[in-house]
């Protein structure tokens, strides 16, 4: 029998940009061996420019919702993964047998806004949200071997 796959929850504040990154890469990239959900403490809806960032790299996140952790509680995962520090500080034990693990991640629209306010293009603010997408894959490609470790490097 084969072995099943690891179940991994990425977790960020608002479940709009960081984790749901995380999920459509982990699915595209790993879903022979990982099944994949993202959820938020708070749902803010899917944000455009994460959509457009991943559709660049031919990976369709436009129909994902932006969920809540509350509505996921029966799923016995085996991986917490936070990708914000609100999200480790605010849900660092989570029930059942799930491991927390902590990933940061800079948070793309707070970046891309700082960058607004100095004037920047909107590619150049697109560019925050192309370099987390390129670090979560980088560790998203790795996995599961991250998941030995409790903090992810930069």
């Amino acid at each position: 029998m084969p072995n099943p796959k690891l179940k991994i929850l990425f977790l960020c504040t608002g479940n709009s940009c960081r984790s749901q990154m995380a999920e459509g890469l982990a699915r595209a990239f790993k879903s022979d061996i990982i099944e994949a959900y993202s959820a938020g403490i708070e749902t803010h809806g899917l944000n455009p420019n994460a959509v457009k960032v991943m559709a660049e790299i031919e990976i369709d996140i436009s129909n994902h919702k932006s969920e809540c952790v509350d509505d996921l509680l029966d799923i016995d995962f085996d991986y917490v993964v936070t990708v914000c520090g609100h999200a480790h500080e605010t849900c660092p034990i989570f029930p059942g047998k799930a491991k927390v693990i902590h990933v940061g991640f800079d948070d793309p629209p707070a970046l891309a806004k700082q960058l607004a306010e100095h004037g920047a293009s909107k590619d150049e603010q697109l560019e925050c949200y192309r370099r987390v997408r390129d670090e979560i894959r980088t560790f998203v490609e790795n996995l599961p071997a991250p998941l030995g470790s409790a903090i992810y490097p930069k």
